[in-house]
């Protein structure tokens, strides 16, 4: 048996060379951004708007009477009444007054407390046992005790939101502080900062997440103090419109305060979280799948 061998086949010199084919190239997108088919603001709005949907239904069956519970639509016309005629803006503002003095106090203390507790020894032998004593007392529990030493006037109301603000700020500073990381401490030692240059660069920044935690419990602590405050005597403020609501059955009003109330913390907890996101920007955290 003869194998014949084919002469190999030689291109023209002055012939282009072979074009290879180039693979085809498909853009990379991330998991995370193919699963978002709905918008995201959009999946947060259905749940709510849905049950306000099941609300009025029921109302307007007559499976939820007006007495025990207003339509939707019926607290929303009173809504309009009362900012029409300038009865909610002005209570508004007086709660937003006490919310503010309030917090401001009770931040001061609080920080002040805690650093004195969380960088001495000494100050937490001194200072955390009273806290830690105080702050399993209910600080509902006090108003009557308020209400003897300051009166029935506006103190009792700014000290109880005060308080309840004081113990989350000095819970979060202090835990924030005690869990700064040790190896950065010795290396700001090795790098030599000082006490001060310690505190400064190293154990207040460390601390500031654990401060901006609690900034966002001890604002919805303050509404919910301020809710109980203006029930003791309150002549105005939201807690004056709702006891005068009460009082006539008026449900709707109730409902209108109650959603001022809880659209004010939610602003209130959207300024903290702009403000922490300012503020922590050189600390990458995880947001999410």
């Amino acid at each position: 048996m003869t194998v014949v061998q084919a002469a190999p086949v030689h291109a023209p010199p002055d012939a282009p060379p072979p074009r290879t084919r180039q693979p085809d190239l498909v853009p990379v997108v991330p998991l995370s951004v193919r699963r978002r088919t709905v918008p995201r603001w959009l999946r947060r709005t259905v749940v709510p708007v849905l049950l306000l949907g099941l609300w009025q239904v029921l109302s307007a069956s007559g499976a939820l009477p007006g007495d025990i519970l207003a339509s939707p639509g019926t607290i929303a016309r009173t809504a309009w009444t009362l900012m029409s005629d300038g009865t909610l803006p002005s209570a508004m503002l007086v709660s937003l007054q006490r919310v503010a003095v309030g917090l401001a106090a009770g931040v001061v203390a609080g920080v002040a407390l805690a650093l004195v507790s969380g960088l001495s020894r000494l100050g937490e032998d001194l200072v955390d046992p009273v806290v830690q004593m105080l702050r399993s007392v209910p600080w509902v529990g006090v108003i009557p005790l308020f209400i003897i030493w300051l009166g029935i006037g506006e103190a009792p109301k700014v000290a109880l939101i005060a308080l309840g603000v004081a113990f989350h700020l000095y819970l979060n500073v202090y835990a924030g502080i005690r869990g700064v990381d040790a190896q950065l401490v010795e290396a700001g030692t090795s790098l030599g900062l000082g006490r001060w240059g310690l505190i400064r660069h190293v154990v207040l920044p460390g601390a500031l997440p654990g401060a901006m935690t609690g900034l966002r419990y001890s604002l919805a602590t303050a509404w919910l103090a301020l809710v109980f405050g203006e029930q003791v005597n309150a002549d105005d403020g939201l807690g004056f419109l709702m006891n005068q609501a009460r009082e006539f059955f008026r449900t709707d009003v109730i409902v209108v305060c109650l959603v001022v109330y809880a659209v004010l913390g939610l602003l209130a907890d959207f300024i903290v979280r702009t403000l922490e996101r300012l503020l922590l920007q050189w600390r990458p955290t995880f947001t999410g799948q």
